[in-house]
């Protein structure tokens, strides 16, 4: 079923190009002509989701595989969710719009410890039920018949860490990287699709591919610890390492702004540096570089495919990246004259210097972010940061002397040993780089500062340690109170709410699972995102309560792991007489010892040892091998590739101010780009312009821009056949070349009319509009004639004077003449609608100069009412065209 989207999809929604899957690169396959039908489904608003890269190389990868379709679907906003339950409307996939409920397998991304909400409120709103023995007919009994409901699964970092709190809702679990293990999954369904295979079988297949994990054929035991329950399943499951190929990075340019707006290309998988609280660090063993020129091919082709004016390099630690500097560089030097920058995420501080310095930004040069983690030299060596304080101050220094002026800084409070000293060196360290980075002429440094709280990690050496949110509380209040003396610093806290609970849910076992439901049905959802913060906490405290876990749940409140002497002393007089005291050992089970990582429980307790001694453990991606336990056959080993030369550096961008020629552009806006606005407009103009290799002209000073000017916005749904914008290019160009490059890269439904030349000295089309013509659809709320609506017309025009009250920008009241701002009216056409009354098409030609005097089409429905005493309402808007003034 193909869910009818132009009656959902409308103006009163917000955003609502973020539904409609006509993005530049979406892959449109023949449904009927392929065997298994995907959705990645990722559990969050469209911006997050549509931009991120796993999203973006597993839809690449499966849409590559012969026989398979992969469509999307994301979190839909607060409005549609509502829209859609009213209608009782089931959630689509954005690009075939069919149900959810009609594919082969859905996958969501779960890389987050409370994100399983969002998955349960989206199962919900396809209509599929939220748990395997529900899809399964209730009592989880597997029948012999296939069943009506896709496979559901889940991958990213949460599922591959600690699977157990999400298995009830889960058919099976994709552990580890999917490049490779989705289409094998993808081949197994095929062949199951073809044989008519159960449920059962189907998924007895899949848990033999390495990398799956089907929660159903196991077990739990009382320790929580989790065994097959049938002989001809594996007893634990590898995670899946694959390589990355840059390639599959380049594909859907969305027309909405997202939150990584940007063509962004992986450098290197892994880290190898071993934070001791890293899970990302420890889950992605061995560390991977792409060999340089695969990446600066990538990053050129994909900034001629896509049109973005930036890019970004993307790794855990894109800094160990040897090749950084000489990629960086290369791709600099080659796109010198396109106004591209460079953004990295939080980089090493110790390998920071001029190399990187100089290929970061470019004439917008972006924010800097490093990650002391600690704010004394002893607590950096416990959780093996691998940072000295020369290191530091040496990285900060040449941001500074660079030019930086504002830098970010993560630190982390509640770390295993911390005290006091350790807490309050954060502010001491901050406030010693300042005064080490002043200078004549020069802003002071400012810093801004993210505080989080440690929370521990599955498959870490800090994974059996835990800190109270009171501890958290009094620490924050110990800084707070210490930034308070520090000028030029902001400092942002994680809420300590919200740590515990992704403690709760991170290290929990089988049992949570009628929490996550609960909590859910309880109205917690989007939970990283601050605006929700209280309700979720209120939501999954409800839901904690009432599963009779509240007493588990104030274990981790109160901090119940203390391995560490200093703390455990301070604890343990708080807890002599507490019933929740419970011993723990290194060797109990743990709820995910059944994911085989590569990395050795064993090793973990060792360097949890290392740590209580404040022991270094070298990176064995450059020095000797640390004995983890990843390198192997089933792993893999470090791929480390020595850099290149770096090439000369053949400067920054100049713009070219150069103006020889000008061309004035007719365009139109109609079907479903009529719901992109105007911002939306404006950026797919400066991406069509840089993918059809136009020689545009470019702004002067510290921004430039793309001389690309629109004449006027258009409201949001209304669709145009007169829209104007004017070019200015640094070369000649013929005519009809221009409008044949712009047409080819333009969306089908953003037609091309005519392209003229003008002189160069004439006035922009955005100072000499005069007037606009619009058809307007209009429906009167009572019924009425054809005649009627005539009379209407006539009335209006046989008046000089229709006042209308307006107010100003300033928040004054004016009284204006309508009839004034009028030239042409006239009934084009009326017809009955559904609700059996009358509406007609209306043309009319108004005032629409830029100094205010305008005649807007709500203001048409004034003069009707005016005139008519009945009520009614605008149904469409249609510009014609815009008048330009000599």
């Amino acid at each position: 079923m193909v869910v009818a989207v132009e009656k959902l999809i409308t103006t009163g929604i917000l955003k609502p190009a973020r539904y409609l899957g006509n993005e530049l690169l979406a892959v449109h396959k023949p449904w009927d002509t392929t065997a298994i039908h995907w959705v990645l489904t990722y559990p969050e608003v469209y911006e997050v989701g549509a931009s991120n890269l796993g999203h973006i190389i597993l839809y690449n990868i499966l849409n590559a595989q012969p026989r398979q379709l992969c469509d999307r679907a994301y979190l839909p906003g607060q409005d549609l969710a509502a829209k859609l339950r009213e209608t009782n409307t089931p959630l689509f996939a954005v690009e075939s719009k069919r149900s959810l409920t009609e594919f082969d397998i859905l996958g969501f991304s779960l890389s987050y410890e409370l994100g399983a909400t969002n998955i349960l409120e989206m199962l919900d709103l396809a209509g599929i039920p939220l748990t395997w023995r529900e899809r399964q007919g209730g009592r989880g009994e597997f029948t012999d018949t296939q069943s009506s409901f896709p496979l559901i699964f889940a991958g990213g970092q949460t599922a591959t860490s600690n699977p157990e709190p999400y298995a009830d809702f889960f058919d099976f679990f994709a552990l580890g990287d999917g490049e490779e293990l989705l289409p094998e999954i993808g081949l197994v369904l095929e062949e199951g699709k073809q044989a008519g295979l159960s449920r059962e079988h189907l998924l007895l297949d899949l848990a033999q591919i390495p990398g799956v994990y089907v929660p159903q054929f196991y077990d739990m035991a009382e320790d929580g610890s989790v065994h097959p329950c049938r002989p001809d399943v594996p007893k634990r499951i590898l995670r899946r390492v694959a390589t990355p190929i840059p390639a599959y990075s380049i594909g859907l340019v969305p027309y909405v702004e997202t939150v990584h707006d940007r063509l962004t290309i992986e450098i290197r998988r892994g880290c190898t540096r071993g934070c001791r609280f890293c899970q990302p660090g420890m889950l992605t063993r061995p560390a991977r570089d792409v060999e340089p020129d695969k990446v600066v091919e990538a990053i050129e082709q994909g900034m001629r495919a896509t049109g973005y004016n930036e890019f970004s390099l993307l790794s855990l630690s894109c800094s160990d990246y040897l090749s950084l500097p000489a990629v960086g560089m290369e791709i600099k030097n080659r796109l010198k004259n396109e106004n591209i920058s460079l953004t990295l995420p939080s980089q090493r501080v110790d390998r920071f210097d001029e190399n990187i310095a100089n290929i970061l930004g470019g004439t917008r040069q972006g924010g800097l972010t490093f990650a002391p983690e600690a704010g004394t030299q002893r607590m950096r060596d416990i959780v093996n940061k691998g940072l000295t304080n020369e290191e530091l101050l040496r990285g900060v220094k040449t941001a500074w002397e660079q030019g930086w002026d504002k830098i970010k800084l993560y630190f982390m409070i509640g770390l295993p040993g911390e005290t006091d000293v350790d807490v309050l060196g954060i502010a001491e360290t901050v406030s010693w780089l300042q005064r080490e980075c002043r200078g004549k002429g020069r802003k002071p440094l400012n810093f801004n500062l993210t505080i989080s709280n440690f929370t521990p990690k599955p498959h870490t050496p800090f994974q059996w340690h835990s800190v109270s949110t009171a501890e958290f509380k009094r620490k924050q209040n110990l800084l707070r109170q210490e930034f308070r003396r520090i000028k030029a610093v902001k400092v942002n806290f994680t809420d300590v709410r919200i740590s515990a609970m992704e403690d709760f849910v991170g290290r929990g076992d089988r049992n949570l699972g009628k929490v996550v439901r609960r909590a859910w049905e309880l109205g917690a959802g989007m939970d990283s995102w601050y605006e929700n913060l209280d309700q979720a906490f209120s939501a999954w405290g409800s839901a904690i309560a009432q599963a009779d876990l509240d007493w588990k749940y104030r274990q981790v409140e109160n901090g119940e792991y203390n391995l560490f002497p200093a703390e455990a002393q301070k604890d343990r007089k708080a807890e002599e007489n507490s019933p929740l005291s419970t011993p723990h050992s290194l060797d109990i089970p743990l709820p995910w010892d059944h994911i085989d990582t590569g990395i050795d429980k064993k090793w973990l307790q060792e360097d949890l040892q290392r740590a209580l001694e404040a022991a270094i453990v070298p990176d064995c991606s450059f020095e000797g091998c640390s004995h983890c336990g990843v390198c192997g056959t089933d792993f893999g080993h470090n791929i480390v590739i020595e850099s290149p030369a770096i090439p000369k550096f053949a400067g920054e961008f100049i713009p070219n101010t150069t103006k020889a020629q000008r061309l004035r552009l007719w365009f139109g806006k109609q079907g479903n780009m009529a719901l992109m606005s105007h911002l939306d407009l404006i950026r797919l103009f400066d991406r069509v312009v840089r993918r059809a290799g136009l020689p545009i002209a470019f702004t002067g000073g510290f921004h430039p821009m793309p001389r690309i000017s629109l004449a006027t916005a258009l409201a949001l749904g209304a669709t145009s056949s007169g829209e104007i914008a004017d070019f200015e290019l640094t070369l000649p160009v013929e005519v009809d070349t221009f409008r044949e490059k712009l047409a080819r890269e333009m969306p089908t439904d953003i037609p091309i009319y005519n392209v003229e030349q003008i002189d160069l000295k004439a006035s922009a089309a955005t100072q000499l509009l005069e007037s606009a013509e619009y058809l307007i659809t209009v429906a009167a709320l009572a019924e009425t004639t054809s005649i009627q609506w005539q009379d209407w017309i006539d009335t209006i025009k046989a008046k000089e004077e229709l006042w209308y009250e307006q107010t100003t920008k300033s928040g004054k009241s004016q009284l204006i003449n309508l009839r004034d701002r009028l030239f042409e009216l006239e009934l084009v056409e009326n017809y009955n609608c559904v609700t059996e009354s009358m509406s007609s098409v209306i043309r009319y030609l108004g005032s629409y100069r830029q100094d205010g005097l305008l005649l807007r089409p709500e203001q048409i429905l004034f003069m009707l009412e005016a005139v008519a005493s009945v009520e009614f309402q605008l149904l469409h808007i249609h510009r014609n065209r815009l008048i330009l003034g000599v």
